[in-house]
């Protein structure tokens, strides 16, 4: 059985004729957590989004398999269907619509494109609240329209939420802990780790080692313009954390 979740070969890719990504090989298994980390401007995000399929960015080579699919070739909502989730960097509000609205609409969604029949009211309820456990999330949140007045740390907390309603097989994490302070990082990563199974796996992109003391990584890589310049065990972000990254660009260079 092909316990290959993503796999990318030669990923290259361009924002206003820029170009960001330039070669980009990854594989990714069932059970594996992956740290992508790198100095500003290396090229983490623009992966990210590239994977999710956001259509400013214009792949000019490579090819990525997920769940044995191009991806390229499905559209946002057809790689969230298969399985796909994004965690923003910088999660928008959205007024108007209340979380729990906005979670009983992609819920149902998600199942119609399995053949399976929408939630009734209660069992949705009863799902919500299971999993605002997961994240220490109160009830009252569901009322709320989604993102609006949410302090950083609320933003990621629902994001984490959101994740753990549509139990994707692959989890997109781009700089969770960014603006987060230490409880609030504490409890969206014992969420992540509460969601993590046999089956799924999960991409963790981040500047710091500090989120890795948390979501302890199987592997780590260091991305640097565009090109992924080493590949190691969790002990590479512990070295990445004392060093710096200028040994490793080095390194690459030499």
């Amino acid at each position: 059985m092909n316990d290959i979740i993503l796999n990318i070969e030669g990923l290259a890719a361009t924002i206003d004729g820029k170009e960001i990504l330039k070669g980009i090989d990854l594989t990714i298994r069932k059970g594996e957590t992956h740290a992508i980390m790198g100095p500003n401007g290396s090229g983490k995000s623009t992966l990210s989004a590239v994977l999710a399929g956001k259509p400013n960015y214009n792949v000019t080579g490579g090819k990525v398999t997920f769940m044995g699919r191009d991806l390229l070739e499905m559209s946002p909502e057809e790689r969230s269907w298969a399985g796909l989730f994004l965690s923003f960097q910088y999660p928008i509000e959205v007024p108007g619509v209340t979380n729990v609205n906005f979670m009983k609409s992609a819920v149902n969604e998600h199942r119609k494109q399995k053949g399976l029949p929408p939630l009734s009211a209660a069992a949705f309820l009863k799902l919500m609240r299971e999993k605002m456990a997961v994240v220490e999330m109160d009830s009252s949140f569901s009322s709320r329209g989604v993102n609006v007045g949410f302090s950083g740390g609320e933003k990621k907390r629902n994001e984490i939420f959101q994740m753990a309603m549509l139990e994707p097989s692959l989890a997109i994490l781009d700089e969770t802990d960014s603006g987060l302070d230490v409880d609030a990082l504490r409890i969206v990563a014992a969420g992540v780790n509460k969601l993590k199974t046999p089956d799924n796996a999960a991409i963790v992109i981040t500047h710091y080692q500090r989120l890795l003391d948390y979501i302890v990584p199987d592997v780590v890589h260091v991305l640097y313009k565009g090109r992924i310049i080493k590949t190691a065990g969790k002990e590479l972000a512990l070295e990445v954390e004392k060093k710096g990254y200028d040994w490793l660009i080095h390194e690459s260079e030499a």
